[in-house]
């Protein structure tokens, strides 16, 4: 029985890792064709490793983006092993190599020597969803992206700088480069494109979390519990209640579904308890077994 619960551990372990490391993958290969396909053809650089990779592979036009990528990408790595050690680390290295090897594979499969189209606001809106959308991605399974993050560990652990300060004056000076090098009209489009990135990772991230904290008041509970368990497979609290106009006996059943549980629960209630009351909130912070681990 023992050896049975270890497999059966193993087996869901296994599984957990190897979603973990195709959604990061997956999270770094959309970042990636957002830096090759609208950022680096139109010199959009919002900050971070990638932004200062365009503005020196315009300086150096005989590297490109991925070149310095890799070499930005490598010091900030040797920094981080000097600095914090091997075991803080973590998964940050490879996200900084991974990100560097997609840049140049995309670069060598399509390489984009000029924009998709005429129109610089379009470009900018897909070279802010796209990276976004991988960053989210990958902060959501509790990883990073590398590059400056590593700037961001060695600064929390060796002085009391701002952080998010420290890093905003970064991403602002290479703005400022870009300005300087692409004209202001790029500048202004890079400080936009820094401002669009911040509230779409947040918003990817409220999405993807996204769950619904459903509240059944009934008379008649058995049912809708039983359906919640067994079809759901899903959990519940059960309290008992008071109909403060009627005076009956009711019962609260209060259960966090996703997005098609809860219209499951809709339908199901529809059809066998057209009297239930039901209220059905968005959270994006459901945590505990069965959703987001506690740590």
């Amino acid at each position: 029985m023992m050896d049975l619960v270890k497999d059966a551990f193993k087996k869901e372990k296994l599984i957990a890792n190897f979603r973990f490391f195709v959604l990061l993958n997956l999270g770094l290969i959309l970042t990636a064709l957002g830096i090759v396909w609208f950022k680096t053809p139109n010199h959009f650089a919002f900050g971070g490793t990638s932004g200062l990779s365009v503005l020196l592979s315009a300086l150096f036009p005989q590297f490109n983006v991925g070149f310095f990528m890799w070499v930005l990408n490598l010091i900030l790595v040797v920094l981080g092993f000097v600095f914090l050690g091997i075991s803080c680390m973590g998964w940050t290295v490879f996200s900084s190599f991974a990100l560097s090897f997609y840049v140049s594979l995309c670069e060598a499969i399509w390489p984009m020597p000029h924009p998709f189209t005429d129109d610089k606001l379009l470009e900018l809106i897909f070279a802010v969803l796209l990276p976004a959308i991988g960053a989210a991605i990958v902060f959501n399974i509790g990883a990073s992206t590398g590059g400056t993050d590593i700037v961001a560990l060695i600064l929390t652990k060796h002085s009391s700088l701002n952080i998010g300060t420290a890093l905003m004056v970064s991403d602002v000076l290479i703005i400022i480069g870009a300005a300087a090098i692409f004209g202001v009209s790029t500048g202004l489009y890079c400080i936009l494109g820094l401002i669009g990135k911040s509230f779409v990772v947040d918003g990817v991230i409220e999405n993807i979390n996204q769950r619904k904290v459903c509240t059944v008041v009934t008379s008649n509970p058995e049912d809708i519990i039983d359906f919640i368990l067994d079809d759901l497979h899903r959990s519940a609290t059960v309290e008992d209640a008071q109909g403060a106009y009627t005076g009956k006996d009711l019962t609260v059943i209060i259960t966090v579904l996703t997005r098609r549980e809860a219209a499951r629960l809709r339908n199901f209630l529809r059809t066998n308890d057209n009297h239930a009351f039901i209220t059905i909130v968005n959270s994006s912070e459901i945590i505990g077994k069965g959703f987001r681990a506690l740590n």
